[in-house]
């Protein structure tokens, strides 16, 4: 199926009324097997030039994790434009412009060690109903191996990050400021309502960046490399947080733009 044929099989109201309500959504098919071949060959050039947010997870060295290397903007900016996400997102997003924030890539094998639950907007400087997370996992996988959100909590309180310390899932991330703690959302999870599907490539999970996720353990004999691209439309403003942030790694973003500012810098491209 063609991009332009997979956007005409879009309920794109369903999809904003599940986005508004559950701050996910999972997209079967949606990319051609030329849209595959591109995003593989993305993951495939962040993991051969490793950048400075390049970082092996703590206690688990099967699982590392490599995001916004400043080179990426060049290296996927073909990609990025021959994408049909822009397109999905401006239609979602209400026709507004659709910018990249910065990309982020995951290899997992050999381990059966779970991602700790997290919120991704409590490790960038950015607020807004626009922002969006796009997963795309380059093999198969299971619903016991995929990523698990509790469907509703980018509606909720903004938590402190996880630092993923081993054997604390709620480690705090910054030392200072008010952002509370996490709960501890694996050993209460009949407290939450915790969605997660089987995919196959070509499908992508569209999710908000403050939807509290995690899971996503292969196994010991599993493997999983994952691409997702980050974007953000017009309403996303700057928001600081307590510390210095994990990414987007661009010089002078923190410098130019108080709390409340558009988020915008010139090495964002405008896709849509």
């Amino acid at each position: 199926m063609s991009d332009e044929d997979a956007m005409k099989t879009l309920d794109i109201e369903a999809l904003r009324e599940a986005m508004d309500r559950d701050g996910v959504v999972h997209i079967p098919g949606f990319l051609s097997r030329a849209d595959l071949d591109d995003a593989e060959a993305a993951f495939n050039w962040t993991r051969d030039n490793p950048g400075p947010g390049f970082t092996e997870f703590p206690g688990d060295p099967g699982s590392w994790q490599d995001l916004s290397n400043p080179a990426a903007y060049e290296a996927y900016s073909g990609m990025l434009r021959r994408s049909p996400v822009p397109a999905l997102l401006q239609q979602l997003w209400g026709g507004g412009p659709v910018w990249f924030m910065y990309e982020q890539i995951f290899g997992k094998e050999g381990t059966g060690k779970r991602t700790p639950w997290h919120q991704d907007t409590s490790y960038q400087p950015i607020a807004g109903e626009n922002i969006g997370v796009v997963w795309i996992s380059l093999d198969p996988v299971s619903r016991e191996e995929t990523l698990e959100f509790c469907l509703g909590s980018h509606r909720g309180t903004l938590y402190n990050a996880s630092s993923f310390k081993p054997g604390d899932p709620t480690d705090p991330f910054y030392k200072t400021g008010d952002l509370p703690r996490l709960p501890d959302v694996e050993a209460e999870r009949d407290k939450w309502n915790i969605k997660g599907w089987a995919s196959e490539p070509g499908d992508i999970i569209l999710f908000h960046p403050s939807v509290l996720h995690g899971g996503g353990a292969p196994g010991v004999a599993g493997k999983r490399r994952t691409l997702t691209l980050r974007f953000f439309g017009e309403d996303a403003v700057y928001d600081a947080r307590p510390g210095p942030t994990a990414a987007p790694n661009v010089d002078g973003l923190h410098e130019s733009l108080n709390t409340g500012d558009p988020f915008r810098h010139p090495v964002f491209p405008q896709l849509a």
